[in-house]
């Protein structure tokens, strides 16, 4: 396998001014860039997809059903009722904003449903490998998730968008990117550690799901997961992918009781980085003015070390073209 350094990943070893939101980057400009997009008027809101979204919820549930139980039965667990907790709604029609109390902008009672955003952060990999299974041994509380992509100019779902999905691992490090404040920066292999990262393919009913481990934290920024919308690319056969435009970049969350509950699990007991709740992140509170950035979950099992089950909401516009500076590039297993 081989990583080759770009002008991002070596500006990411120099700290900013501004408050800090990856180890190196400034959450300030990241915030003004996501707000720029909101203003532009191809930016369009999901809730005008809400009778279409809700159309199929019946096929969803049966899914995530079935995926639930097999999910159990592969851990040795005992079969359970999950129907009446995906039956139950979370979806709010209230509005937030930045000033609205942590309450009423994390409540559990609302839908998941992120807007497009623009901002990769400064440690997006190209080139990751097409796998559901991005675990690679990290240690973890296990996590499976499913996005379904949601196509903001028609309201139906995006087949066949490969979506990239990376995040730190349980003491809040990323793999893949060499840079001061992610880890030890002198670590040979931490720059071709390709854990935690990598991408899937939407189906007819435009989902996808990746199985990991839940994301640990780092000193600025509340639990979360960078996810990358490529349409029209296709498979390589090194197993990356090539072609097409990226139309969305984002970020997912957690709500901050399970984030808590996961912190008091080994490893991530061991995280010495300071813990931000949700609360206090800047791109979360952005993100939660106008739509919900949280992933819905469940436990596997009686508590959070027996795993989590949980799935998000993303509209995407297909037109839409973005341009993402890359930290560092991944061109596939030697």
């Amino acid at each position: 396998m081989a990583r080759y350094f770009s002008t991002v990943a070596l500006l990411a070893t120099s700290l900013m001014g501004g408050v800090m939101a990856h180890p190196g980057a400034d959450i300030e400009a990241e915030i003004a860039a996501r707000a720029a997009w909101q203003a532009d008027p191809e930016y369009r809101s999901l809730k005008s997809c809400e009778a279409s979204i809700k159309a199929r919820d019946s096929k969803l549930v049966d899914a995530r059903i079935e995926k639930f139980s097999k999910l159990r039965e592969k851990r040795g667990m005992e079969k359970r009722s999950f129907r009446d907790v995906l039956l139950t709604s979370h979806h709010s029609n209230k509005t937030v904003t930045p000033d609205s109390t942590p309450e009423e902008i994390f409540g559990s009672d609302n839908s998941c449903i992120l807007q497009p955003q623009v901002t990769e952060g400064p440690y997006w990999v190209s080139g990751e490998l097409v796998r559901q299974d991005i675990t690679d041994a990290e240690p973890g509380v296990p996590l499976t998730f499913d996005v379904q992509l949601i196509d903001t100019t028609t309201c139906e779902p995006l087949s066949n968008v490969a979506l990239e999905a990376w995040y730190c691992n349980s003491t809040g490090v990323y793999g893949g990117v060499q840079a001061r404040g992610n880890g030890n920066p002198n670590d040979p292999d931490s720059f071709y550690n390709t854990a935690l990262r990598g991408i899937q393919f939407s189906d007819d009913d435009g989902i996808l799901s990746f199985d990991a481990i839940m994301p640990g934290h780092y000193t600025g920024r509340a639990v979360h997961i960078h996810i990358m919308a490529h349409i029209d690319a296709t498979t390589l056969a090194n197993g990356t992918i090539g072609g097409g435009h990226v139309a969305q970049v984002g970020q997912l969350f957690f709500d901050q009781t399970l984030n808590q509950a996961v912190d008091e699990v080994s490893p991530y007991s061991t995280n010495t980085q300071a813990f931000t709740v949700n609360s206090k992140d800047g791109i979360m509170a952005q993100e939660a003015a106008t739509s919900d950035p949280v992933l819905q979950y469940v436990y596997l099992g009686d508590s959070v070390d027996d795993g989590i089950f949980a799935w998000a909401t993303v509209g995407i516009n297909p037109n839409k073209v973005i341009n993402p500076k890359a930290a560092a590039h991944y061109s596939g297993p030697a």
